[in-house]
């Protein structure tokens, strides 16, 4: 049995990644993301993150306007829902919120967009392997050898105390969450077939050095 609703709204948003027991904080401050918050408020809680096709990427800028010419982007077919664990309303109407995640989706269908922001139907019988992960044991010793080569390598500047002592699944989620590596290998991450997988694939773009993210910069500790 599925642990999501049918029906989710999504935010696509290009390099940001939610992964099943990851914490993602945003700012939401475009009318149409505010709709969907209150709408998730008023509901179950769940918001589907989703990113777009990196070359068809959504710029968001202060004022809330998207860039015009790609104001529906195509999606990747996997992402990521997250429960709101905590949210503030501003007075002029912004919301900052943290999303836990819960578990993938597949999309099996596009609804017609209402309020201004996208839905999707979901399909999660691909991903039941995420309630099992929750409780997966990872030793953190071969990944924080690997992030201080990479960080050294890439003069990222990162807080190893607080890294260190974080539980191995908590920190595999921080760095594949945080790290400014290009969507395509964001996406990569999202889509391993379970954490012990995705703990290898992120060794392997750690070793192989990849070119970092032109909005990256140090990881922030989810």
């Amino acid at each position: 049995m599925s642990l999501l609703p049918d029906v989710l709204p999504i935010f696509p948003l290009t390099g940001s990644l939610l992964l099943p027991g990851g914490h993602l904080p945003l700012h939401i401050f475009e009318p149409r993301y505010r709709n969907m918050v209150q709408e998730a408020l008023q509901g179950d809680g769940y918001i589907g993150m989703v990113q777009p096709f990196s070359k068809q990427a959504v710029v968001y800028t202060e004022a809330g306007d998207p860039n015009a010419d790609n104001d529906h982007p195509d999606l990747y077919q996997v992402g990521c829902a997250g429960n709101l664990e905590q949210w503030e309303r501003f007075p002029d109407g912004r919301y900052f919120i943290l999303l836990v995640g819960v578990s993938r989706f597949r999309i099996s269908e596009e609804l017609t967009v209402e309020k201004g922001f996208r839905r999707v139907r979901t399909d999660c019988s691909d991903f039941a392997v995420d309630a099992q992960d929750s409780a997966a044991q990872l030793e953190s010793r071969r990944l924080l050898e690997a992030l201080s080569s990479f960080a050294e390598s890439h003069q990222v500047s990162l807080e190893f105390d607080k890294l260190a002592a974080l539980p191995g699944l908590a920190l595999l989620n921080s760095l594949a969450m945080g790290l400014p590596f290009p969507p395509e290998e964001k996406q990569a991450l999202l889509e391993a077939r379970d954490v012990r997988a995705r703990h290898d694939m992120l060794l392997s773009l750690l070793a192989m050095g990849l070119q970092l993210s032109p909005e990256g910069g140090a990881p922030p500790l989810h």
